[in-house]
């Protein structure tokens, strides 16, 4: 496949991140010469990936997943315990450069945390003995890759659901004709396997069991588009399930069903590689996601164009994820009547979701089209829930009292069911509501790539407006802001991140209003009700270490 030289930048980074722990000023300049660039360019794509660092992040680089799952698992616990046996503080690598400590938010892991990775290798179920244990062999030089656990695959069917596996409700066939009736080559296509929305792990799944069928269903795509190539765009956090994708890209090769003539079809060539992402939620994105692939920063690009008109190499591209490229493979092995005979009449098939949090059963439920939220609720064994968060933070909030929506995709005004991009948080009524948005607009804020002003400002006040909901200090003036904020944002936004962002804030604040109303400061008389030591000395502590 050949491919402009800029676009191997992301792998020239990741070998130099790799091999000495960061990337520093020559690496920059040596760059910089080889893709006729400048430095201010290539430092520009280096700090915008998280897992690129310009110090070095220690032999052992820590990753601590402090999604709002982990922090309801045991999150302030395993930091601290993995502070005490390293030496390091988190943000910061030990005085032996040993151990780097560092925060990431979601690493695909909801359903077995506290998770981290260690040197890009997951270990999951966390406890304060398992860490020391962990600490403890490192210290003696084992390996990581020695020593990880290999992520359990919790997997369920509705009680009526199919057993079939895997496919979607529908496959978004626009896509795919359009890129078919663009008359410029070559064409692309791109798997987005950058599944980075907290909460959600089932693409995470579905690479480590069927990464077959993924490779099955971009070549479907490929021969019904007319490409030769294909790119499977791994986000940073599943850098462990390279080696598996691509010993089955290997293995297809061997068989004769990737390369020239694929399964012996004259004239039909078409082969894949893995990409690999560094660390930015805002590349789930698809033009962002194609800068990426370009070795640009991954900023979303101004909508003049689909990517199936101009994609990647401003060359007409199909940019689907993984659940889709699976289910394409298993609707043609199984027919499309008896894939249109689940589901409910408007909105057949099953969907994937990944459930977590306050459950007995957490992992991947396939369940038909139709089901309730009750249903999903008992299945899983839902421990007194009473806030559930739909589809990531980005999506939408709904109380108990809603248990009876149904799950599927028709939008009927007389009844509006939900809509599930593929994640089911549940909250118990003992978690704080607040914090649980506080911890949705951090990632927010984190993860905005800062391109427009909505969005890189709009998550930074929202975040100061609910820290003075949740010190007791704000008024209803306050929640008033908010809510305009959130419109603002939704309305004015560059892409989908800024638009999203403030969802779940403002569903949960027509929700929950007798809650939000109890958190008022009523009197609203100044005095400060709750000071927080720890955050007022937080930025002086930073200059000490």
């Amino acid at each position: 496949m050949k491919e402009l030289l800029q676009t191997q930048m992301m792998n020239h980074l990741w070998e130099i991140q790799l091999k000495g722990g960061y990337i520093n000023d020559e690496d920059v300049k040596r760059l910089a010469h080889q893709f006729n660039l400048s430095e201010t360019e290539v430092e520009g794509v280096v700090s915008f990936y998280h897992f690129f660092h310009r110090k070095p992040t220690g032999k052992y680089t820590i990753y601590l997943n402090n999604s709002i799952v982990a922090d309801i698992k045991g999150f302030s616990r395993i930091k601290e315990t993995l502070e005490r046996e390293t030496g390091a503080v988190f943000g910061s690598v030990d005085r032996t450069g040993t151990f780097g400590l560092f925060l990431t938010p979601c690493i695909g892991l909801s359903d077995q945390e506290p998770s981290a990775l260690i040197n890009f290798y997951p270990f999951t179920n966390l406890n304060a003995i398992k860490i020391k244990d962990i600490i403890a062999s490192l210290k003696k030089g084992a390996d990581p890759a020695a020593i990880c656990d290999t992520p359990a695959v919790n997997i369920r069917y509705s009680p009526q659901g199919s057993k079939s596996f895997f496919f979607k409700e529908f496959i978004d066939g626009k896509k795919w004709d359009a890129a078919k009736s663009q008359p410029s080559l070559p064409k692309y296509v791109i798997c987005n396997a950058d599944e980075g929305e907290p909460g959600t792990f089932k693409d995470r799944v579905l690479m480590q069991t069927q990464a077959k069928s993924l490779i099955e269903g971009m070549l479907i795509c490929g021969y019904t588009i007319g490409s030769e190539y294909g790119i499977i765009y791994l986000r940073g956090e599943y850098r462990w399930l390279k080696s598996k994708l691509e010993d089955a890209i290997q293995e297809y090769r061997n068989s004769g069903l990737l390369g020239r003539e694929c399964g012996g079809i004259k004239g039909f060539n078409f082969d894949i590689r893995v990409q690999m992402g560094a660390g930015s939620y805002v590349c789930g994105e698809e033009t962002a996601l194609l800068e990426s692939l370009e070795g640009k920063r991954g900023e979303p690009r101004t909508k003049w164009f689909f990517p199936v008109e101009k994609g990647y190499l401003q060359q007409p591209t199909v940019i689907n994820n993984v659940e889709t490229f699976c289910a394409a493979a298993r609707i043609i092995e199984m027919g499309t009547e008896e894939y249109l005979s689940l589901g409910i009449p408007g909105s057949p098939g099953v969907k994937l979701l990944s459930v977590s949090g306050d459950c007995k059963i957490p992992g991947i439920y396939e369940i038909e089209l139709g089901m309730t939220v009750a249903e999903l609720l008992e299945l899983c064994e839902a421990e007194d829930p009473y806030y559930i968060q739909v589809s990531g933070p980005s999506g939408e909030c709904i109380s108990i009292k809603e248990k009876y929506r149904r799950i599927s995709m028709l939008d009927l005004l007389a009844r509006k069911d939900i809509r599930c991009g593929g994640a089911f948080m549940i909250f118990n009524k003992q978690r704080d509501l607040v914090k649980v948005l506080l911890n949705f607009t951090e990632f927010f804020k984190s993860e905005s790539c800062g391109i427009c002003t909505p969005c890189r400002a709009g998550n930074f006040i929202i975040q100061r407006k609910l820290e003075r909901l949740d010190n007791g200090l704000a008024n209803e003036k306050d929640l008033e802001e908010l809510k305009n904020w959130g419109m603002i944002m939704k309305n004015t936004s560059r892409c989908g991140l800024g638009k999203t962002a403030t969802n779940s804030l403002i569903y949960a604040m027509d929700k929950f209003h007798s809650y939000f109303s109890s958190k008022l400061d009523k009197e609203f008389n100044g005095l400060n009700l709750k000071f927080d030591i720890e955050a007022a000395t937080k930025e002086y502590e930073k200059y000490k270490i």
